[in-house]
């Protein structure tokens, strides 16, 4: 069976498959594929079994990553926390596996990742080509309002919410320049907490101008300064929370559960169906059992990865743990010059 190569970003075909399938996400979309390729310059392509002149059918997304830094890679896709194969038919899986296997060769690519949300891709690969694994989040938003709150921990997140209440913490939403700058520092202050640069400011304003209304930034105030954010994305019946930062000086008030109850709120009001919270590593304990403390149902990650022989998976950890001792002792500006400098690396 031939296996095509497409332009996501040129031909239609491609934003009508990801409208039509129920497992395409936010992540599939021209949208967030345009972001990529103006903020870093990837390159994305779609491989199918669907002939040019035919329906699209079926696909797997990835976008090419030339790095003299980290190498050539083809990733399914970058700062993505999933991203199924848009495809319901196994044997059109297995055809497009096959073809990139050999391009893996051919193209001496260092290593071809895909990261799907289910587990069933796993079936037709071998332990050898299962990468990294995570653990993924999901919150069911069919139930009541009163529901979901009843669901929370009532001695953490429920107290939280309510103390931010009393506390008269503000809400704001939108996508404006003024809005992004708040968010953008409160980013700054995080990543430096977790000994890492933020990404560049290019992203988030490419996300904004390539998304539209799809994307969302809520920033909550003490006294007009800003004290938390959250950036959600939105496709179909899905609420998906891809960033967050924060002053820790005013955790205790409650600012980070009091922005993510406002965006159940609000989701709730617009008929949207689950709330995805997004990937958390698996040794971050804290960070997992945050996110069970809201009910959310937790499942297994788990990436597959064709690699070159020879390729040692898990150098690039190594290296990023050595990178942090770096980091932590930056002045705010090269921190930031550094996240413009290295993030197209990463992908």
């Amino acid at each position: 069976m031939a296996i095509y190569a497409i332009n996501p970003l040129k031909d239609p075909r491609w934003a009508d498959l990801v409208q039509t399938q129920t497992s395409a996400s936010i992540f599939h979309t021209p949208g967030w594929l345009e972001a990529l390729r103006l903020t870093y310059g990837y390159e994305p392509v779609v491989f199918t079994t669907s002939p040019p002149q035919a329906q699209l059918t079926n696909g797997i997304v990835f976008c090419r990553i030339s790095s003299w830094l980290t190498g050539r890679r083809m990733v399914s896709l970058p700062f993505a926390d999933h991203c199924e194969p848009l495809s319901e038919r196994a044997e059109d899986s297995r055809e497009i596996f096959g073809f990139l296997r050999q391009t893996l060769k051919a193209e001496n690519w260092k290593y071809i990742e895909i990261r799907p949300r289910t587990s069933g891709l796993l079936l037709e690969i071998s332990s050898k080509e299962k990468g990294d694994s995570f653990c993924f989040h999901l919150l069911d938003l069919h139930p009541s309002l009163d529901t979901l709150f009843g669901g929370l921990q009532k001695s953490s997140i429920q107290r939280m919410i309510r103390r931010a209440e009393r506390e008269g913490l503000s809400c704001e939403n939108g996508r404006s320049e003024a809005l992004l700058g708040k968010f953008y520092r409160l980013m700054l202050k995080t990543r430096r907490r977790h000994k890492l640069p933020p990404q560049p400011i290019s992203w988030f304003r490419n996300l904004i101008a390539c998304l539209g209304d799809r994307l969302n930034i809520r920033v909550t105030s003490k006294n007009g300064e800003a004290i938390a954010g959250i950036l959600t994305l939105s496709h179909r019946s899905t609420l998906v929370y891809k960033y967050g930062c924060s002053d820790a000086r005013y955790h205790h008030w409650g600012s980070v559960p009091f922005l993510l109850w406002n965006a159940i709120r609000e989701a709730k009001e617009s008929g949207l169906q689950e709330f995805d919270l997004g990937r958390s590593d698996l040794g971050n304990s804290g960070l997992i059992h945050f996110k069970d403390r809201w009910g959310a149902k937790a499942s297994l990650l788990e990436y597959v990865r064709f690699s070159a022989p020879g390729f040692a998976h898990g150098s690039e950890d190594r290296g990023l743990q050595v990178a942090k001792h770096v980091f932590a002792c930056l002045p705010d500006g090269l921190l930031t010059t550094a996240g413009k400098l290295l993030y197209r690396h990463i992908g």
